[in-house]
């Protein structure tokens, strides 16, 4: 399995020579001879990173969005997909965007909508309503109970890997949803964990659920602040990725 970091806010040393980097998210998935494009940013920027790093979108089978940020899911109103490709998102997200982006994400794809786990191909699942069960993490957006954020997760030898977008639901009850979906333990992390400093009952919170989880991996990006990535990097020695980044697991599912 091989994951491409196609948007993040900045671009990494390996993709510093042709990639563009904005504030946003886009991952591109290869799994099982499956493609999944996770998140598209806010522009057309993943396109050009996909081009320059030799991935050619066309050959993607899924398109899964995390939820409806703009910095999110504002890339697909620049797609160039020759046919239609099949789009999953939670049912909350469609009425949330602009009129003019919901019109083109309807004509454009073929829409698969779910509140539920979905398994998209053998062992990897769009997450749908995340529950929230633990009391450090807020759960929400401002005053939006984002109901429709959600992540990606996939089942492996070692354990579960999920993909988040921005973590708004939090990264800890996605985490724990994730294992309870594919009754796996936590094997890493990648993604949007939504973290700053001026929330320390979340940080703290999910510092010590990654303690007592030990997951082998956590790559935290995208919406968390320095001075939380530098607490992670002490405790747990993290990497922070960014665009142009791929990370590639051998296990099998």
């Amino acid at each position: 399995m091989k994951i491409t970091i196609l948007c993040e806010n900045q671009v990494s040393h390996k993709g510093a020579k042709v990639c563009l980097a904005e504030w946003g998210f886009s991952a591109f998935i290869q799994i099982n001879r499956t493609n999944i494009l996770f998140d598209t940013g806010h522009t057309g920027i993943y396109k050009h990173n996909a081009e320059q790093l030799n991935i050619d979108l066309q050959d993607t089978h899924f398109v899964a969005l995390s939820h409806h940020h703009w910095d999110h899911v504002g890339g697909l109103q620049y797609h160039n997909f020759k046919h239609k490709k099949k789009l999953i998102f939670h049912p909350a997200l469609i009425n949330q965007l602009p009129l003019n982006e919901a019109e083109k994400i309807i004509s454009d794809f073929e829409i698969i909508t779910s509140d539920k786990p979905l398994e998209i191909t053998n062992g990897v699942y769009f997450l749908g309503e995340i529950p929230r069960t633990n009391n450090f993490e807020k759960g929400l957006y401002k005053t939006n109970n984002m109901l429709d954020d959600t992540a990606i997760a996939i089942k492996s030898k070692k354990g579960v890997i999920v993909i988040s977008g921005c973590s708004h639901a939090g990264i800890c009850n996605i985490c724990e949803y994730a294992k309870e979906i594919t009754n796996q333990n936590l094997y890493a992390v990648i993604g949007g964990f939504h973290l700053f400093e001026d929330d320390q009952k979340a940080v703290n919170g999910t510092i010590e659920y990654y303690q007592s989880e030990n997951p082998e991996h956590l790559y935290p990006m995208h919406c968390i602040d320095f001075p939380t990535l530098s607490k992670f990097h002490s405790i747990f020695g993290i990497q922070k990725l960014s665009t142009g980044d791929t990370i590639e697991f051998s296990e099998k599912l």
